[in-house]
């Protein structure tokens, strides 16, 4: 099989396992969150960062929130990623 590409299967209440190479080379962690959305007739899994804060200060630089900004941003983050999942489910079921 090609790198990172294996076969698994659906289990009861339709759960799957990550393969190890795959847990491994993404450093998933147990109780990691990730973002579940379907893209055409694939379903795409996508780590989420544990630490979106430092993610966000990674990629922007050094950033001070007081809570209040803290706080509408990681509304302003829920909401971007629940329209993208709903314009993803939404295209998808309408093929």
């Amino acid at each position: 099989m090609v790198r990172g590409l294996k076969v698994v299967t659906i289990g009861e209440k339709y759960t799957i396992v990550i393969p190890k190479e795959i847990r491994t080379r993404l450093r998933l962690k147990i109780g990691q969150k990730l973002l579940i959305r379907v893209h055409d007739s694939s379903i795409v899994l996508e780590p989420l960062p544990e630490e979106p804060f430092k993610e966000l200060e990674r990629i922007l630089g050094d950033f001070t929130f007081d809570r209040r900004a803290r706080k509408r941003a990681e509304e302003f983050l829920m909401r971007v990623v629940r329209e993208q999942c709903r314009s993803s489910t939404q295209s998808s079921f309408s093929r």
